[in-house]
């Protein structure tokens, strides 16, 4: 990993893709005697993190992770700042940076992995450490992220059959898909850059005579890629998503070469909605196979020569919360009742109020009530909105980042 006290050139850019939290201990303050660490975190939605901070009060009621929420809130149910910990985000709505705490996420009543990513990372290495994270939802490796080396995207014959059947401009789409190709490439290697060229300006004491390091980078991507049927036709078979291991090897090296950083240490977050494909439902089973395999495909590049050592995959489908999940199914099952019943019967929406209390009321314990009504915010593939998710996923990425630390 090189190290830089002046940035003069883009290549000159020390960066750490994913999520890591920045602090800076007391003591170094008076003399940051060390470059200053940097990660960066990179990816779609989950990256964001779709994680509502009222969610947080459901970290605390499991002995398991009640110590996480002490981290990150104080005793009244505050959040924390951390003052020694700073960020810069860039997503959709444009940039956010400052002292890391909550709302880092998708908004500012959310939070994603970039929160105890930051605190277990200051922990684990005891550095100063700058998180530049850039997330967009909805993004594919296969187009958004597209690095430079893999070439452009090329349709299959079985899709532009399908446009020409459809009656669609078959030329206008290719230039459509030319003008996407890369675009969130280059952007967060933009934002990087641009970052770098001027740490002061997120983080206010930044010692430029000790300079900085480009010391990792997380990717947390994927759903896009694992639901496109036209880029990957055959991911219900095995190896169905080769094509994604292949681009993600291209995206590790093209990072490298673009951040001028070999060997620069990456966490691959794994896809784990739903949780081990194992503990899949009967009525999962149509989607066990297609999100096995896209797992696999994303956690290959970690298996290549190449990478060992340096790359490493991290399976989120072992913070899943199974306890959270069933009771979320339940309450589904409830509101699909409430469905049927309506196409036999006019209802108002009183009514119907009245009846999904009543429905909750009879299907919930207060303690299984308390728990799903606290602990989710959002649909499963967002991790449910869970906060005791989301948390555990970040502290599980800073682990896998700190052992490949120098």
């Amino acid at each position: 990993m090189k190290m830089h006290a002046i940035l003069s050139a883009p290549t000159a850019i020390v960066t750490c893709l994913f999520v890591a939290g920045s602090f800076f201990h007391d003591a170094v303050h008076a003399d940051q005697s060390k470059p200053l660490k940097v990660f960066v975190l990179v990816g779609q939605s989950n990256m964001q993190g779709h994680a509502n901070v009222q969610t947080l009060e459901h970290v605390g009621m499991d002995p398991a992770t009640a110590p996480l929420l002490a981290k990150v809130q104080d005793a009244e149910g505050r959040p924390k700042v951390v003052d020694d910990v700073w960020i810069s985000s860039l997503s959709n709505s444009g940039e956010k940076h400052g002292p890391l705490t909550t709302g880092f996420g998708a908004n500012d009543q959310k939070i994603g992995p970039e929160l105890m990513f930051g605190i277990a990372i200051h922990e684990l290495l005891d550095e100063p450490v700058l998180l530049v994270k850039t997330s967009w939802g909805g993004k594919s490796l296969h187009t958004d992220f597209r690095p430079p080396s893999a070439g452009p995207y090329v349709f299959q014959s079985h899709q532009i059959q399908r446009f020409e059947q459809q009656g669609k401009d078959v030329e206008s789409i290719r230039t459509e898909k030319r003008e996407a190709t890369g675009r969130y490439y280059r952007l967060m290697i933009e934002h990087v850059r641009r970052t770098l060229s001027d740490i002061g300006r997120v983080y206010p004491d930044y010692d430029s005579s000790a300079g900085y390091e480009l010391a990792g980078l997380v990717w947390f991507q994927g759903w896009n890629d694992m639901v496109d049927s036209g880029t990957y036709p055959d991911r219900d078979q095995p190896g169905g998503y080769a094509k994604y291991s292949e681009l993600l090897g291209h995206f590790i090296r093209d990072v490298r070469h673009d951040l001028d950083a070999p060997g620069l240490p990456i966490v691959i977050g794994v896809m784990g909605v739903n949780g081990p494909t194992a503990l899949y439902t009967t009525q999962q089973n149509r989607i066990r196979g297609v999100h096995q395999n896209f797992r696999h495909a994303m956690a290959a590049p970690a298996e290549l020569p190449e990478f060992q050592g340096n790359v490493r995959a991290v399976l989120t489908e072992k913070y899943w919360d199974q306890e959270l999940a069933e009771l979320r199914t339940r309450d589904n099952q409830i509101g699909q009742k409430i469905r049927t019943l309506k196409k036999k019967q006019k209802m108002t929406r009183q009514e119907e109020s009245a009846m999904r209390d009543q429905l909750r009321k009879d299907e919930f314990t207060e303690a299984e009530w308390q728990i799903l009504s606290t602990g989710v915010s959002n649909a499963e593939y967002h991790y449910l909105g869970s906060a005791k998710i989301m948390l555990q996923i970040g502290k599980g990425f800073a682990e896998a980042m700190a052992e490949m630390q120098d």
